[in-house]
């Protein structure tokens, strides 16, 4: 994948069915966890044939995380809550 193709993947991601979230500033997040369990399948296959499309992306992880926190899609790391209260 090159820079410039991450609005598209991001927003074939999304189209998909996909979610895809910012965690702080380095990393980012994509799954198909909130999916109606009829969808999945298809959500999964359709994800898979995306990302197979754009190719390797780890050099940009970066840059896809800004990208979705330029979206609104992210959260802070100093948000969470410390890790004792996540259960």
């Amino acid at each position: 994948m090159r820079a410039e193709e991450i609005p598209d993947f991001v927003a074939d991601i999304l189209a998909a069915g996909a979610q895809m979230i910012a965690i702080g500033h380095d990393i980012y997040l994509m799954g198909e966890a909130e999916v109606p369990e009829e969808m999945y399948e298809q959500v999964v296959t359709d994800v898979q044939v995306i990302c197979d499309r754009y190719g390797r992306r780890e050099h940009l992880r970066r840059e896809i995380a800004a990208h979705l926190r330029s979206l609104g899609r992210f959260v802070d790391l100093d948000e969470l809550p410390p890790p004792a209260q996540l259960h």
